[in-house]
């Protein structure tokens, strides 16, 4: 990594990965002009304790399966080598310590901005940032200036990301896939040979 590099910070379940996770992340490191995208896989997000989560060694070999062969995306494991609960601003300062001379530009959906002022510390994790990039897709309307009070340090960071529409969801093929039905080009080939090997999301089978 090279001093003043710009990193994205693109954080999930990635329960599975798809071609939507993979266009998003493409469109960021075009659109904001990064050096590098961090796929930053989450364990245990504390916003899904009540949801049954595949297991992380396997969601590991399926990000794998997704990015190896791009070298615009690294997997990064800040979170998955440290226990829980795994609060963003918590990964955002590990990472900030870690990348001390890299701009870190922490993407999300415009609906995550839209409840940031939900979220664990939202000002110290707004501190963490260099930038917030924002995924604006056609024709979505982002209220924001609800922030302007709880957070008004956010604008002077945020960049928007013209987004593609992409009706694509790892629940949606999760319930494709339970259902018996096609979801084979939702996937990059090697995610969903993998999915196949492994019997993953299938009733009555492997399913952690």
């Amino acid at each position: 990594m090279n001093k003043n590099d710009r990193i994205g910070i693109f954080g999930g379940t990635f329960d599975p990965p798809h071609i939507g996770h993979l266009i998003l992340a493409m469109e960021a490191y075009d659109q904001l002009n990064l050096d590098q995208v961090l796929w930053v896989l989450t364990p245990n997000p504390p916003h899904k304790q009540d949801k049954r989560i595949t297991a992380i060694d396997v969601r590991i070999g399926l990000v794998k399966k997704a990015i190896d062969d791009d070298p615009m995306f690294t997997l990064s494991y800040v979170d998955i080598d440290r226990p829980g609960p795994h609060y963003i601003v918590d990964t955002m300062r590990i990472l900030r310590k870690e990348y001390k001379d890299q701009e870190l530009v922490y993407l999300m959906g415009g609906d995550s901005l839209q409840n940031l002022l939900t979220w664990y510390q939202p000002v110290a994790f707004v501190d963490a940032c260099d930038y917030v990039g924002v995924m604006r897709r056609p024709g979505e309307i982002i209220d924001i200036d609800h922030l302007r009070v709880g957070l008004p340090e956010l604008f002077d960071k945020l960049e928007f990301i013209d987004a593609p529409l992409l009706e694509i969801s790892s629940n949606q093929i999760r319930q494709l896939v339970y259902n018996n039905q096609p979801f084979r080009y939702y996937l990059p080939g090697s995610v969903y040979t993998m999915m196949i090997d492994l019997g993953l999301y299938r009733k009555g089978e492997y399913n952690a």
